[in-house]
């Protein structure tokens, strides 16, 4: 290496090492003239003051606690008979809606339809077998027509009247045959048309009895099984085409309406198509903190409070303590709360809920158990 580069790296490195001893020295300083570490510094208090964000007008006062003995915790507001999740049996597009959000309905009411044109076109089908084989059934067990018990005797008389004249002229030709005024062929035809016209007088006689008896009982037995089948298909097809009838299963408000026109439904979804509530009378589902859970009782005093009714409450009683201990059903936009906390869910039933709406967040207070 030459002389000049080897100057280069020398001013270089001592460069770097006055540049560390200047930094390590002012550090050591401030460290030493800096004062406790707990007690702020003028300019960082100047500094924190600029970050500040003024409060803007009606946001976020702070909650006061209410005074006396209470069990506080989160709620949300609720039908009083729950609320309850409307949904269908089968898959299928929506082919229309027959209410809307916040209409009441009675139970049985229809609510919704899914397209249904095959099932239609298949009780059409399964009406038509069965009027089909009801006809069947009523012509077996009627029996023959009156025509057609005249005719069967009409026919039977004739080839009755057809066998005794073949008998007459057979008896007159016998005696003839054995004098030799009449051949023996003549005789031999006379006698086999007379035995020929018997045997058909009695088929004619045999057949206007069957007229008269009517049907078989075998018959008529095959008639009715066809319409047992018959109505049985039509009541599969029927039931097939009602199911995509969508009905309140019972009395309440629609709170909330899912699915629309022409969207397609599928049972194993996470919606359903309607939440349906009565509204006549409200309460709220409180969470109860597991420390808590030992000084609560049923028939206390209770009552809760709403951001959206600033100094108003709602006053109710304890309705219902739950039996078993779970998550937190209502989460505060408080990024410091536990999640992990168990809580019991505790009924609460408003005397006072107008004006509340289901699904609202609530403060809920209890009175506290005395020892």
């Amino acid at each position: 290496m030459s002389d000049a580069k080897q100057k280069l790296v020398k001013v270089a490195t001592y460069g770097v090492l006055a540049v560390g001893f200047v930094f390590a020295a002012s550090s050591i300083y401030r460290a030493v003239t800096a004062g406790p570490a707990t007690v702020p510094r003028k300019g960082d208090l100047v500094k924190a003051e600029r970050l500040i964000l003024p409060q803007r007008p009606g946001g976020d006062p702070k909650v006061e606690s209410p005074e006396g003995d209470l069990l506080a915790g989160n709620g949300v507001v609720e039908p009083y008979g729950k609320e309850t999740k409307v949904a269908a049996a089968v898959p299928g597009v929506v082919a229309a809606v027959f209410v809307q959000e916040g209409e009441r309905v009675e139970a049985g009411k229809v609510m919704l339809e899914l397209g249904r044109e095959p099932e239609k076109a298949a009780l059409v089908s399964a009406e038509a077998g069965l009027g089909q084989a009801q006809a069947e059934l009523a012509k077996v067990t009627a029996g023959s027509r009156p025509e057609e018990i005249d005719a069967a005797e009409r026919e039977a008389g004739a080839s009755k009247a057809r066998a005794d004249l073949s008998q007459r002229v057979l008896a007159r030709l016998e005696p003839l045959g054995a004098s030799g005024a009449a051949t023996g062929d003549e005789v031999d035809r006379a006698r086999l048309l007379a035995a020929a016209d018997l045997e058909a007088s009695k088929a004619a006689a045999a057949r206007a009895a069957l007229v008269h008896r009517g049907s078989r009982s075998e018959d008529v037995a095959l008639a009715r099984a066809k319409v047992v089948t018959a109505t049985a298909q039509r009541e599969e097809a029927l039931v097939r085409f009602e199911r995509l009838l969508v009905k309140a299963p019972s009395g309440g408000v629609v709170l909330q309406v899912k699915f629309r026109i022409g969207e397609y439904y599928q049972p194993t979804g996470v919606e359903p198509l309607f939440v349906l509530g009565d509204t006549t009378k409200l309460r709220v589902r409180m969470d109860l903190d597991e420390r808590d859970v030992g000084r609560v009782t049923t028939g206390s005093p209770a009552f809760v409070t709403a951001d959206a009714f600033p100094g108003r409450r709602f006053n109710g009683k304890v309705g219902e303590i739950g039996h078993r201990m779970g998550r937190k059903n209502v989460r505060s936009d408080d990024p410091i709360e536990r999640i992990d906390t168990k809580i019991l869910e505790v009924l609460i039933d408003l005397d006072d809920s107008k004006d509340l709406l289901p699904g609202l967040r609530v403060l809920a207070y209890a009175s506290a158990k005395k020892d």
